[in-house]
């Protein structure tokens, strides 16, 4: 499993509760462009349409230069995430809970297929943030003195 890119950003502000494997529908020369590392899901988020399927917008992947394609496809486009009718139940009904997200927080390849790993979280305050930020500095500082020790 070769990791493509990562959400930091998502344990950060999110509480991630439950995690899902999804399918992803690309065109063109996009799988090129991603396997180059040409790609972030940083900003990225999941929503459903109208019809019941879950799609990812605003996920960043960079034009391929050696493409051929008359086709120029928007670099942030929304792609369509492919999961079974069951996964899509369950995070539509956690959807439907008050401050619940999708968030993607991880890309990778899996049998030569792009495989996303999304997140149902619910949004941080700020003083949660800061409280995590304390536990790590105490924690590190804890990890330091051992060190230091022996």
């Amino acid at each position: 499993m070769k990791i493509v890119a990562k959400n930091k950003k998502a344990n950060h502000d999110y509480f991630i509760e439950k995690t899902f494997e999804a399918g992803i529908v690309l065109k063109g020369s996009e799988i090129k462009s991603i396997r180059s590392g040409n790609s972030h899901i940083t900003d990225s988020f999941a929503k459903f349409n109208y019809k019941g399927e879950l799609f990812i917008f605003n996920m960043y992947v960079k034009k391929y230069e050696l493409a051929h394609s008359v086709e120029q496809l928007e670099e942030r486009r929304s792609r369509k995430l492919l999961l079974n009718k069951a996964e899509l139940k369950k995070i539509s009904q956690v959807m439907k809970e008050r401050g619940f997200s999708v968030i993607p927080t991880k890309m990778y390849f899996k049998n030569d297929k792009i495989k996303v790993e999304i997140g149902i979280g619910k949004g941080k305050k700020n003083y949660d943030k800061r409280h995590v930020l304390k536990e790590k500095d105490i924690q590190r500082d804890i990890d330091k003195s051992l060190k230091n020790r022996y």
